[in-house]
């Protein structure tokens, strides 16, 4: 048994379940139960069938609706992994800082081709990183005061699922300085990101190895997953760019968010129109048993 859930950024109408559930039949599902979880927001239907199809029948058929389509056993996952950058945050860290050297444009140029999977990572983080040398590291402080803002739901979502038993894991190819002081604003356990070499209280434009990049997060969730003794079907990945990619597809929902082509057309599900809520209904966590979100 499977369960695709639709879920509105504004509104979902009864006539849009209802169209849903003509699209799944069409589609050769069995439909067996619709269940509104969220009157006018969020709705479950049950069906047996191909699931692929599914998704194909009704992703995208729905204005401002996105859907998630799983397994109906073991939707609610135990372990989220993450990450940081224009996920958990607005931001890419990397070229706020370079703002404050008068380099934006050269170094978002760069860090938007890494995100597609044009570059590969380590050389383009190098790169991106070099251009830093010199910089305050006061200005590293400054930065995320003045410039990173937590994604909207990601308060709700990571400290509902560690409430229910989950644990919450934050993996990024950005920079410590930001990284654990995010992880400790939202309620993660725990944070892995790349650590930038200082020299005398400035950048020195480089990082220190190893190298947080796509494999390191993929180990990163095998690593917890047999930390915990889990199946992977309980795991939940979220990210945005090409190196989210293997984490992705490890996960037993992996799900792109607001994300780059590559990274949308691997994940098993794709977040385009909420934000990060979306993922505690695609849990079948009702929003009254949402921890309080203070974004």
């Amino acid at each position: 048994m499977f369960i695709a859930t639709l879920i509105a950024s504004q509104s979902l109408a009864r006539g849009d379940i209802s169209a849903a559930a003509d699209r799944l039949a069409a589609a050769g599902a069995a439909l067996a139960e619709t269940t509104e979880t969220d009157p006018g927001v969020a709705a479950d239907l049950r069906f047996g069938g191909d699931p692929v199809a599914a998704r194909a029948a009704l992703e995208g058929a729905f204005p401002g609706v996105d859907v998630v389509v799983q397994p109906a056993q073991g939707r609610e996952k135990r372990l989220l992994i993450a990450d940081m950058d224009s996920t958990m945050i607005t931001v890419e860290c990397i070229d706020e800082l370079a703002d404050y050297m008068g380099l934006r444009a050269e170094i978002s140029a760069v860090t938007e081709r890494a995100m597609r999977g044009e570059l590969d990572f380590e050389s383009a983080l190098d790169a991106r990183v070099a251009l830093l040398a010199g910089l305050d590291e006061d200005v590293l402080a400054r930065c995320h005061d003045e410039r990173v803002r937590i994604m909207p739901g990601a308060r709700a979502l990571v400290r509902t699922m560690r409430a229910r038993g989950a644990t919450a894991l934050l993996v990024s190819g950005g920079f410590t300085h930001f990284a654990d002081r995010v992880a400790a604003a939202i309620g993660f356990d725990r944070a892995l990101s790349n650590r930038l070499a200082l020299d005398g209280g400035v950048l020195a434009g480089t990082v220190h190895r190893p190298i947080v990049d796509a494999e390191a997060k993929r180990r990163t969730l095998l690593a917890a997953l047999a930390e915990s003794g889990l199946d992977r079907s309980a795991s939940l990945a979220v990210g945005d760019g090409a190196n989210d990619i293997p984490m992705i597809r490890e996960a037993g929902l992996g799900v792109a968010y607001h994300a780059k082509p590559a990274t949308a057309a691997a994940a098993a599900a794709r977040i385009a129109h909420g934000d990060l809520t979306v993922l505690l209904h695609a849990q079948g966590i009702r929003r009254a048993d949402w921890e309080a979100d203070a974004d």
